[in-house]
């Protein structure tokens, strides 16, 4: 019997046809999308809840909590309940219904809080660690802080694009959340190719591009993007190897998201838009080199579709979908 935890990884490098053929680069983003809770981080999930037994700090019957913007908690839930535990998610009250609607669903408990800096107590990221520490039977995923995250990437997803490549990857570009994914994938293909060059793609409000220039966390602005960008070194992004950073606003997002929506079938969410919107402004300045471009589809459109495809929204977030060419 093949189950949900048999699922996760081993996802297709799918071919963005339009934009490799308008810059004269070869684009590839990783479909996470087909992980069977519907995102990338159904990777980390599956390795800390693996961790978690192999140490005993989750036993049978037990309860996971974690904070999160929605995508982790429901990889969570879809392997966790399957394995027999409760789930507790905490999160911002700001987050994409159709998260919400869909965790509850799984049978997971959701409290939600109102978002706030890291630095206030309040944070739905301290509700999980506080929660933890109030119930007994619980175990706190901490995705940030957990090297389980790390793990996932660096020994699955990293091999995972460098045997699917050939090993043919000039660039690997994403954008970061707790860290996992860059830390994992980035340090797994330096060790493979010293020349292969590695970026993050950073939405306003976050402090990872300031960060790589002067190694002080400071910002500008906000972002509609949810579960990318951080204002703080994790352990996690502290495993990544780095060689710099780009700032992508909002509108170069949703620009890219309706691109790809009419031109190539592919319905994303906010954080895989910004990605490639970053691949996109990265591949014109190698124009027609043949250069190899990876980047992460974090999740579907489906997960946003109530924000990014209303008109109402749209214009509330001062956001106004253009051609890209």
């Amino acid at each position: 019997m093949i189950t949900n935890w048999d699922k996760v990884g081993n996802t297709p490098l799918i071919y963005i046809q339009s934009l490799s053929q308008k810059t004269g680069c070869h684009i590839w983003g990783k479909a996470e999308f087909q992980n069977p809770g519907g995102s990338i981080k159904d990777r980390a999930a599956k390795q800390i809840i693996l961790e978690a037994e192999r140490e005993k700090q989750l036993m049978a019957g037990g309860t996971i909590v974690e904070g999160t913007a929605g995508n982790t908690g429901i990889g969570l839930a879809v392997l966790g309940i399957e394995r027999g535990y409760q789930v507790v998610i905490t999160m911002p009250n700001n987050q994409a219904h159709e998260k919400v609607d869909l965790l509850q669903q799984l049978g997971a408990k959701v409290l939600q809080f109102p978002p706030c800096p890291f630095a206030n107590p309040a944070h739905f990221y301290h509700q999980a660690r506080l929660y933890s520490e109030q119930h007994s039977g619980v175990f706190w995923a901490n995705q940030f802080e957990n090297l389980a995250n790390f793990r996932a990437h660096y020994q699955i997803t990293g091999p995972e694009i460098w045997d699917q490549t050939q090993g043919k990857v000039d660039f690997f570009i994403a954008s970061v959340g707790s860290g996992g994914t860059m830390g994992g994938v980035s340090r797994f293909l330096k060790e493979k190719s010293k020349t292969v060059e590695v970026i993050v793609a950073d939405p306003f409000g976050s402090g990872i591009f300031e960060y790589l220039k002067s190694h002080e966390f400071k910002t500008e602005g906000s972002s509609v993007t949810e579960g990318i960008g951080i204002m703080r070194l994790t352990a996690n992004f502290q495993q990544a190897v780095v060689d710099h950073g780009m700032r992508i606003s909002d509108q170069a997002m949703i620009d890219m998201l309706y691109h790809l929506k009419d031109e190539d079938q592919l319905l994303i969410g906010t954080s895989s838009a910004l990605n490639l919107a970053a691949v996109y402004q990265l591949a014109q300045k190698h124009q027609n080199s043949g250069k190899t471009f990876v980047t992460m589809l974090c999740d579907h459109a489906d997960r946003y579709r109530s924000k990014i495809f209303s008109p109402t929204w749209l214009k509330e977030k001062n956001l106004n979908p253009q051609p890209l060419w």
